[in-house]
């Protein structure tokens, strides 16, 4: 009786140390783990976040390693309720903590770690910021953590193949973050769009504060028409969607602000625009009004 009650315990906390990622399979071999769309907390490890996963016959492919060591060995729990195989490579999408300071956690099982070259500086500028939020906002979740930047770098563009699975890693411009980069997957028509798409959750401008910049990203990803989206938030959507949550959500910003401009108005104008058609987005009573002030603060110097 007591060897049975130690091993239901045991199975209780494996189940509960991967339970705030939802895995969503896009297609063959293709799944998301859908993180909460909260704020960071210590049972969540900081991955409030969306993350891909390819199995391919020689590896798995992970986009993004999670916010803290905890948060990357949680990832990895969930991976291995889809496949034993190892993972091979990891992406960064960008330079937000839950992007890549799991790094060190996969790096040490023998992983490539990729990114774009904005996004390792990023990491670098910012990895005591993220660590010091971090530490405040899960405590001893952030146990562990060493931040480990990308050891592999492109520009614009890089076609990765493992297994037979051809990627297209594509840097078209500043998003949410300077570096922030979206994955092409041909094969099954799939888009790892990083922290370019944020699906259930209201996106915040920063930290690039680069809305026209972001546009242009989201207005390029697009051409690509693809099937599936897998979000930097979110669950998975069509392209549909995706632009629904975020791509009309910036030019609402867009549009907006420059009403305020066009007639001479402050920042505390700004601060009170209608943004109630989106507030089915979560999040949106945190974030709302400093988006709009960003993008004031942004969009008035080209006034």
């Amino acid at each position: 009786m007591k060897k049975i009650s130690l091993f239901l315990i045991l199975i209780v906390t494996m189940v509960a140390t991967h339970a705030s990622l939802e895995v969503q399979k896009v297609a063959d071999n293709v799944y998301a783990l859908v993180g909460e769309t909260t704020q960071r907390s210590p049972s969540n490890f900081g991955n409030n976040s969306t993350h891909g996963v390819i199995v391919t016959k020689e590896g798995v492919i992970l986009i993004d390693s999670g916010a803290s060591y905890l948060g990357a060995k949680e990832l990895h729990q969930a991976v291995q309720t889809i496949t034993d195989q190892p993972i091979k490579i990891v992406i960064n999408t960008g330079g937000q903590d839950h992007r890549w300071l799991g790094n060190d956690y996969f790096q040490q099982l023998g992983a490539r770690i990729i990114a774009s070259t904005k996004t390792q500086a990023d990491q670098k500028t910012r990895a005591d910021y993220h660590l010091t939020r971090l530490g405040s906002l899960i405590g001893k979740s952030l146990d562990g953590t060493n931040p480990v930047f990308a050891t592999e770098v492109f520009d614009e563009k890089m076609n990765l193949k493992l297994g037979k699975v051809d990627l297209e890693l594509l840097h078209f411009g500043a998003a949410h973050t300077v570096g922030d980069i979206i994955i092409w997957m041909p094969s099954t028509s799939t888009m790892f769009a990083g922290d370019a798409v944020f699906n259930d959750r209201m996106l915040g401008v920063g930290p690039a504060r680069d809305i026209h910049s972001w546009i242009s990203v989201f207005e390029k990803m697009a051409e690509f028409k693809p099937k599936h989206i897998v979000p930097g938030h979110g669950h998975i959507s069509n392209l549909s969607v995706a632009t629904k949550n975020t791509y009309d959500y910036l030019t609402f910003l867009k549009t907006e602000i420059s009403k305020i401009l066009d007639n001479d108005g402050d920042m505390l104008e700004a601060s009170k625009i209608d943004q109630t058609e989106f507030h089915f987005l979560s999040g949106h009573q945190d974030i709302a009004g400093k988006n709009a002030q960003w993008v004031f603060e942004t969009m008035e110097f080209d006034y």
